[in-house]
């Protein structure tokens, strides 16, 4: 990019509007000012209030990047321009800015695409570094933990959203459970999880709780998988699964089809009756409320049959705690078909009650629909989901090991960017990130050298965007079992070597 397309885009960098619904559209569980009291009586006001001081806290991270670079831009041919420039960065964002970036402004001028990038996958790595205070404010006041699932006679709860960015505050906020050891999280576009990787998943967590490696508790508890879809009430044509064309009952088919499927080829392999126990969760993504496909005592799920939220809050609104409760499990019974285990019950039970605090939590802080219907993710993140942070739309993911056997995810995230980015003057932010196990000889040099693979290959298949400085691709790896969370890996310099020891910690 030249000094004349650097200076254009410098004026162009504006803030991505948000998708903005009309303000006639109601919200169906409850309207501000409609003469309705919202506020019901099973809401946990308390974590409510952590949570929203958990997602502003982050939300701050990245809202104050696009002030601070026009302000470090108007000084860029300052005489103390990089001392001026780093106490901005420092005190505005809490890290200090590559000084390489700053030192030849004399020569072409900031890149500033180049900068907003680098902000943007640099305040995410200050949020996983500060997950475990950010955390806190909130994880011990989760309505479901390690412990219940245990007394429901789980021991292990794996979950398969959609990589949507709208479902990244799915444990804490919609389903008020606290992440844990006992709780594994995979998305996969359109929630059609890889049936093999499932299997395999299912056999380590069994070894384990016939070998005693499990908490205690665990001996003779099952496997729970669960699959969530989801769906938008206020743009249901436009604003759906886009795995799934935004066809709400095939995203729900298909999350149901891979269910089953995964059942069938436990019960074929290992003997009938090994099969986990399943749930299917769909998620309205307008207001954060779940409908529950309620299995029978088979474990038979059916898509047409679910228990609604957000009904539950309308009809339960009003109702003192003892009353609420005895109407959801009324309603929890009748559409029990069959008769599920007590335990599987009592879950569904919990995850309801606690989605009503989710679906007043956006009532009250998002004016009862969030104002982003659609997507409005900060990066992609290539590889392995990081976890530690867990807030709406923070990134849009491709879940893969190679680009080949992800191309069709990542050429959606780019159709994304295109919009939310590249319109607006901003380059696209791409985190590569995998994991690896510390206990393994060599696995973070190998983990390093899947990120360089699979970054070469990123800036090969969008050669135009990334030679035209439309594309910053940034490599990070997380162990899996230790304290290395997130850590930014450079390349290393031209005549440093390509090994996967020359890249550095950042």
């Amino acid at each position: 990019m030249n000094t004349r397309q650097r200076r254009a885009a410098q004026q162009r960098i504006v803030e991505r509007p948000a998708l903005r619904i009309a303000p006639a559209m109601p919200n169906p569980a409850c309207v501000l000012g409609s003469g309705q009291r919202c506020e019901h009586a099973l809401v946990d006001q308390a974590l409510n209030a952590a949570l929203y001081d958990y997602e502003s806290r982050v939300s701050a991270r990245f809202g104050a990047i696009v002030d601070t670079l026009k302000a470090i831009s108007a000084l860029q041919y300052a005489p103390d321009f990089v001392p001026r420039a780093q106490a901005l960065a420092e005190q505005n964002l809490g890290y200090a800015l590559p000084e390489s970036q700053l030192t030849r402004t004399w020569i072409a001028g900031l890149d500033i695409r180049w900068l907003h990038a680098y902000c943007v996958l640099r305040s995410f790595k200050s949020s996983v570094d500060h997950a475990a205070v950010d955390k806190a404010l909130w994880l011990p006041y989760e309505a479901i933990d390690d412990q219940f699932l245990r007394d429901c006679g789980f021991h292990t709860v794996d979950i398969t959203p959609c990589a949507d960015g709208r479902l990244q505050g799915l444990l804490p906020f919609v389903f008020r459970m606290a992440p844990g050891p006992e709780i594994m999280v995979k998305a996969y576009a359109g929630s059609l999880f890889d049936i093999e990787s499932d299997m395999t998943d299912w056999a380590k967590r069994e070894i384990l709780r016939l070998s005693g490696g499990l908490p205690e508790g665990s001996e003779g508890g099952n496997y729970l998988k669960i699959a969530v879809y989801h769906f938008s009430t206020g743009s249901p044509k436009h604003q759906g699964c886009a795995a799934h064309g935004s066809n709400d009952a095939l995203a729900c088919e298909a999350a149901l089809e891979r269910l089953a499927a995964l059942r069938t080829a436990i019960d074929a392999t290992y003997g009938r009756g090994a099969a986990p126990d399943t749930l299917l969760i769909g998620l309205d993504t307008d207001l954060d409320a779940i409908r529950i496909h309620t299995p029978d005592g088979a474990g038979r799920i059916d898509a047409t049959r679910f228990i609604d939220a957000s009904a539950v809050y309308r009809d339960t609104n009003g109702a003192d705690p003892q009353t609420a409760r005895a109407a959801l499990h009324r309603e929890v019974m009748a559409q029990a078909e069959g008769g599920m285990s007590a335990g599987m019950q009592a879950l569904v039970e919990r995850l309801l009650e606690a989605n009503l605090s989710q679906i007043e939590y956006v009532i009250h802080h998002h004016a009862g629909r969030y104002a982003e219907l659609g997507h409005d993710e900060h990066f992609i993140c290539a590889g392995e989901a990081p976890t530690k942070v867990h807030v709406r739309n923070m990134y849009y993911f491709a879940h893969l090991s190679t680009v080949e056997e992800g191309t069709a995810d990542l050429d959606v995230g780019i159709r994304i960017f295109t919009g939310l980015n590249l319109a607006h003057g901003l380059a696209i932010p791409v985190l590569v990130h995998f994991t690896h196990d510390s206990n393994v000889p060599g696995g973070r040099d190998r983990a390093i050298l899947r990120c360089r693979r699979v970054k070469a290959a990123i800036e090969q298949r969008y050669t135009a965007l990334a030679t035209q400085g439309q594309l910053h691709c940034q490599m990070a790896v997380s162990d899996r079992n230790g304290t290395e969370l997130c850590c930014l890996i450079e390349d290393p310099p031209p005549d440093a070597g390509h090994g996967p020891s020359a890249g550095h910690r950042t």
